[in-house]
């Protein structure tokens, strides 16, 4: 049953079009502040936060604290169906 939860988080985290866009982001390149993230996204810190959350949460990234920001990069063990959208982007 675990299983079908992680496919279905993995599912709802890169079916919404901002998610894809930090995806596509995150894979050109390599890594990203949520600031900005928020800006190329065009949405608040706090938004493009949860965006963040919901990725990491579905482990599709990685996050790392570096002084006062936090990075994002792709994780390095993707989910397959993530590997294939990621191709696609």
């Amino acid at each position: 049953m675990n299983d079908f939860r992680k496919f279905e988080r993995v599912l709802k985290a890169i079916g919404n079009r901002r998610r894809l866009a930090i995806l596509s982001y995150l894979k050109k390149h390599s890594e990203g502040t949520v600031g900005e993230l928020a800006e190329i996204l065009r949405l608040s810190f706090k938004a493009t936060s949860k965006h963040l959350a919901v990725l990491y949460a579905a482990e599709l990234v990685e996050r790392e604290q570096r002084s006062l920001q936090m990075w994002y990069s792709l994780s390095s063990s993707p989910h397959r169906i993530t590997d294939y959208v990621l191709r696609l982007l």
